[in-house]
């Protein structure tokens, strides 16, 4: 079996080309890997990787943060999400919450959880008060999510606010205008789920060599291998270095409780604005459970409403035209312990994930 020690020297003997080679990694868990293993520092320097948009804390709308702070303060419920969305920053005046933990601060009950089983027992642990599971995420989070609404002993007080993504349609995206990238690493989470040929549109449509990987510096070395060959010589193909765990189908069962649970529509993505076919909605057989419906906010007048915030550059580093340290804020007014945007909030964010591995001299 080929290790990582032998992909990496595989890639230097690679014949420099004339252009650097831009390699686009979409997934946030796969920047965490690629910047903790330094692999930047040990590729050659023709080899350009770009954090990309995966990230779902980064991309929840802003509109949908407010919403839930909203709920929580003006309603008598308890809003549940996972843990990094309570610090992720929304557009409000001075005098209002800027984020779930903020409001939480100021009396509304606002609580963490890692899964979606948590939300089901705090929400029998309190009935009959309403329990909002505040839902974003991508196709892997939205799996378990849509397993928790066919359950037929869901508790009556249970109601969920989505603001969860599709994965793909942001790429294409990404590719619709422009080809800002010579060869992508796909997503190994979101393929377990949805598949390795979900991704096969990349190279077919496109023209991009595209592979799968795991998290593993064998695997993200492998997949980086494949495409930097396949751009060096032409060739647009999907490759799966992640086949343990990815099937070329994915797994249908999830795909078929995501489908019985939600359906799809043109969504908000911050700061990049409105991707079709990339949002998903509660079906019709679970509108009774939708918070929306239940517990409405006054729609009022806010300024930069659904923006990013002044200066931050979140929305450059999410479609791959900015490094994060080129930010004007990073590591200046915005660090982990006092995020401005949203990628230096969660541990999937570019700019947090760059920022916590720096070495301390290089922070200050």
């Amino acid at each position: 079996m080929v290790g990582a020690v032998e992909h990496l020297a595989q890639i230097r003997a690679l014949p420099r080309p004339e252009k650097p080679v831009r390699i686009l990694n979409v997934c946030g868990g796969h920047e965490r890997s690629i910047t903790e293993f330094g692999l930047r520092s040990l590729l050659p320097d023709w080899v350009k990787l770009l954090p990309g948009p995966g990230c779902p804390v980064c991309v929840c709308p802003e509109e949908s943060i407010y919403q839930a702070i909203r709920i929580a303060m003006d309603h008598p419920v308890t809003l549940v999400a996972f843990g990094d969305m309570l610090r992720v920053p929304a557009n409000v005046g001075h005098n209002e919450p800027a984020s779930l933990v903020a409001a939480r601060a100021i009396g509304a009950d606002i609580r963490p959880i890692a899964s979606p089983l948590e939300a089901i027992s705090l929400a029998r642990d309190l009935a009959p008060r309403p329990v909002v599971f505040f839902a974003a995420g991508f196709e892997t989070t939205l799996a378990p999510v849509a397993a928790m609404l066919a359950d037929s002993r869901l508790p009556d007080n249970l109601f969920l606010l989505p603001a969860a993504r599709l994965t793909w349609p942001a790429v294409a995206h990404l590719l619709r205008d422009e080809t800002p990238f010579e060869g992508m690493i796909a997503p190994g989470h979101v393929a377990a789920i949805m598949g390795a040929n979900e991704w096969r549109f990349v190279a077919e449509k496109h023209h991009i060599p595209v592979s799968v990987s795991g998290f593993s510096a064998d695997s993200l070395l492998a997949s980086l291998h494949t495409v930097i060959l396949h751009a060096l010589t032409g060739k647009a193909v999907l490759d799966n270095c992640y086949a343990k765990v990815v099937k070329p189908e994915g797994n249908l069962q999830a795909q078929k409780l995501i489908n019985s649970a939600f359906d799809v529509e043109d969504a908000m993505w911050r700061g990049i604005g409105i991707i079709p076919a990339s949002g998903y909605r509660l079906a019709a057989r679970h509108a009774a459970r939708d918070a929306s419906t239940h517990f409405p906010i006054k729609d009022l007048h806010r300024r930069r409403a659904g923006e990013m915030p002044p200066g931050c550059d979140c929305a450059e580093v999410l479609l791959a035209h900015k490094q994060p340290d080129q930010c004007r804020l990073y590591g200046t007014g915005c660090t982990p312990d006092h995020p401005v945007g949203p990628c230096m909030v969660s541990d999937e964010g570019a700019c947090h994930i760059w920022w916590s591995a720096a070495p301390r001299t290089a922070r200050k």
